[in-house]
């Protein structure tokens, strides 16, 4: 009875709290999962479809087995059990019952095998791509080269692409969570359609995995080694992906977005890239007032810092070093630069930032919370002349 009460008491308890959180309507995400959705993800190519085509048949297989192997044994139960007079067969080993029993599922094993073995062969397969894509991993965000292209020459393109979803919805219930919530990003990837795009995976700091459902890709980036695979989208659209391998605290919080675009659509993005990429550049010449650095670092910081150091700059004890009273911040300029341009233990390089951004984002924190140095302003020439 006590042990009731206690029950009673705790789903009471539960149930006022489900009350009093807000109820969100939830809707499928473009490109993403769907409402109740208990399959794969539509697929959009070739690998895509043969994958879906191969887990539907291997299930099938299954199901035939379970059905045959528990129908002959509940049959056998049944009708041979010792109420109704039967009597248990005394024999010595059985030649036909060894050969059965090895040779069929020897058959079954093959039978799944060869389909199988073709999707593999076919996905590694990374010859003749139009589009060569390095995918570099990094807790926790993900940075893009375009290494090869024939198709809107988008040769040295390079970006980093972070969580957008804002950072209030993370951490506020009363917040209503937008479609695509933990699978948006800043900056997508951007590939033609029927065009065969190569990703060259690595990492900077732990395994990562790059995948997305829907293309049929999957593959591992590992600190220290390239690996690569491939994809041929054969329809327009925004498909969504993640990590695939636990990489540590916010590994939840670093998707996948590819969109896939026309040719021309794609040369007006690798046009329009470029000139985004020299404006962020800026002229790696002028002389910036310590306000205006202050200003855009506080944005460069919120976009690719903010995750491991916290915005408060005390990091995650642990794990990730405070950088509010840090020695390296207080101290002197070149060693500051030095991390960020080459990283550190398991902070990765941001090379991929622009000079003005490194300059920008190394200024506000040595202007920010309790931090005092006598060095307090970097210049973008600095970092010119740290990157020879």
């Amino acid at each position: 009875m006590k042990y009731a009460k206690r029950l009673q008491s705790l789903m009471l308890g539960a149930s006022l709290l489900m009350a009093g959180m807000p109820s969100w309507a939830v809707s499928d995400s473009p490109g993403g999962p769907a409402v109740r959705q208990l399959n794969f993800q539509t697929p959009v190519t070739r690998i895509a479809e043969d994958i879906y085509s191969l887990h539907n048949l291997m299930l099938v297989i299954c199901l035939a087995i379970f059905v045959a192997v528990f129908g002959v044994m509940f049959y056998s139960i049944l009708k041979h059990r010792k109420s109704v007079g039967h009597k248990p067969a005394s024999f010595h080993e059985s030649t036909a019952v060894e050969i059965a029993w090895t040779v069929v599922p020897f058959l079954i094993v093959i039978g799944m095998a060869l389909p199988a073995t073709k999707t593999v062969v076919a996905m590694k397969d990374t010859s003749n791509a139009d589009v060569t894509i390095k995918a570099t991993g990094m807790q926790w965000k993900w940075g893009y080269d375009y290494l090869n292209d024939k198709v809107g020459q988008g040769e040295g393109i390079s970006f980093l692409s972070t969580l957008s979803t804002p950072r209030e919805q993370l951490t506020s219930e009363a917040i209503e969570k937008q479609v695509n919530y933990l699978i948006e990003v800043d900056n997508p990837v951007v590939v033609p359609v029927n065009k065969k795009i190569r990703i060259v995976t690595t990492a900077n700091d732990v395994i990562h995995s790059w995948g997305v459902n829907s293309l049929g890709v999957k593959q591992d980036a590992i600190p220290g080694f390239v690996r690569d695979t491939w994809f041929r989208a054969e329809k327009v659209g925004t498909y969504r992906g993640h990590c695939y391998e636990l990489c540590g605290k916010d590994h939840a919080f670093m998707p996948i977005v590819v969109n896939v675009v026309t040719d021309e659509e794609y040369s007006k993005w690798t046009e329009g890239k470029k000139k985004e990429m020299a404006a962020k550049a800026d002229d790696p010449n002028k002389t910036w007032t310590i306000d205006e650095l202050k200003q855009r670092g506080e944005k460069v910081y919120a976009a690719n810092c903010v995750a491991c150091h916290q915005a408060n700059g005390k990091g995650v004890p642990g794990a990730f070093p405070a950088l509010e009273g840090s020695k390296v911040v207080n101290g002197p300029r070149p060693e500051q630069i030095g991390i960020l341009l080459n990283g550190r233990n398991a902070m990765p390089s941001f090379k991929a930032l622009s000079d003005t951004e490194i300059a920008a984002v190394i200024t506000y924190t040595r202007n920010s919370w309790s931090n005092k140095p006598q060095e307090n302003i970097v210049q973008p020439a600095e970092i010119v002349a740290a990157r020879k």
